[in-house]
């Protein structure tokens, strides 16, 4: 037979947890300016989620910021398996208004040319990339941005 307490305490931390949640309340925050800073978020797989996940974070980190009276400097950068997500024929709608917005809200979109060669992609067909978004290696380029005070998002 079961404990009659500990099936009346389970029911009971049940119902109260239930009825404990409220709404989210902005919290009152003081913070010293934010200030200039800078990230660099590579990405090089070929997974969709991945890249909605470091756009919102991008956009977030950006409009914290500048609530914050700062500024965020980024970029993102495709290599490896990553610039194919780019194809404007498979490219999710959502995806692409996600990159209009990071572009935007001032986020630097770059593209590797080994990638690109390698591959045998064409730029052209990158949703929204042009000549100058075309870096000489993805991965250099993740290294000399952090030599330039860059800090490494390292999920991907």
């Amino acid at each position: 037979m079961p404990n009659i307490w500990l099936v009346a305490a389970t029911v009971l931390s049940l119902f109260l947890g239930a009825s404990a949640r409220a709404d989210y309340v902005t919290p009152r925050m003081t913070h010293a300016p934010v200030g200039h800073l800078k990230v660099v978020s590579p990405i090089t797989t070929g997974d969709y989620d991945l890249l909605r996940m470091k756009l919102r974070n991008l956009l977030n980190g950006a409009a914290a910021a500048k609530e914050g009276n700062g500024h965020l400097e980024a970029r993102l950068i495709f290599y490896a398996k990553a610039p194919k997500l780019l194809t404007t024929t498979e490219l999710p709608q959502d995806v692409r208004e996600s990159l209009d917005a990071a572009r935007a809200a001032g986020v630097k979109i770059e593209i590797c040319n080994n990638t690109l060669r390698e591959q045998g992609l064409d730029f052209h067909t990158l949703y929204g990339v042009t000549e100058t978004d075309i870096v000489l290696s993805g991965f250099l380029e993740v290294a000399r941005l952090q030599k330039h005070g860059f800090v490494v998002d390292p999920s991907n």
